[in-house]
């Protein structure tokens, strides 16, 4: 089985719990959705430009960064073509797996897997256009190791958000992030959102590489 990769590189974690840690990252090529603020349009593809590599070959990549934290992306790396195959191998690696998915697709995909990777699920809220590909049932797979994150781009974002979150007891469940769509939302109004609502245990989280580097910088 050969996975289409369109960018690996090590940089710091941007978001998620793991934010402003080192991280590995591989980039898979495909994705069912299209969302109206995708920064990462080059990977939506499943025939996108890429390198074509078995599971053994990005394991040996990821051994060869001595990097701890591995950080699965896209596109939508869990609607790859053998995905499972490819998350039993890297569970034999002493590394930590994240893998940051849509929420569009089946989460069972990587039950039994263990150590379990850990799942960021972003959420898509209405200005996505893509809410209605969502799989509400795939809160019931996370732990508390896990995350569903909202990136809002409206004020509409910002309610449908906490009404999800109360609806679903998030916060019990696992960790909960609002992130902005970049330059669409003054920050000041998620963080008074945040507190006005009393929404404890929701955290604001920045995208850190967006900052760090020019927000079209590829490989960071």
């Amino acid at each position: 089985m050969k996975y289409h990769v369109v960018e690996r590189f090590v940089s710091l974690n941007g978001e998620g719990e793991r934010a402003g840690e080192p991280a590995v990252f591989i980039r898979l090529a495909g994705c069912p959705l299209r969302c109206s603020y995708c920064d990462t349009g080059y990977a939506l593809s499943f025939d996108a430009p890429c390198e074509l590599m078995d599971a053994d070959e990005i394991a040996a990549y990821i051994s060869d960064t001595e990097i701890r934290d591995v950080t699965l992306t896209g596109g939508e790396p869990l609607a790859a073509e053998g995905i499972r195959d490819l998350l039993l191998r890297l569970s034999k690696l002493p590394v930590r797996v994240e893998i940051e998915t849509s929420g569009a697709v089946d989460l069972s995909v990587c039950r039994g897997i263990d150590p379990p990777p850990v799942i960021t699920v972003d959420y898509k809220l209405p200005s996505s256009g893509m809410e209605g590909r969502m799989i509400p049932h795939n809160f019931t797979e996370l732990s508390a190791e896990d995350t569903v994150k909202f990136v809002v781009g409206t004020p509409e974002d910002l309610e449908r958000a906490a009404q999800i979150i109360q609806q679903y007891h998030l916060t019990d469940q696992c960790h909960v992030h609002i992130s902005p769509v970049w330059g669409k939302l003054p920050l000041r109004d998620i963080a008074n959102f945040i507190t006005e609502r009393r929404l404890n245990g929701v955290r604001m989280q920045l995208q850190l590489h967006k900052i760090i580097w020019d927000p079209n910088t590829r490989g960071v």
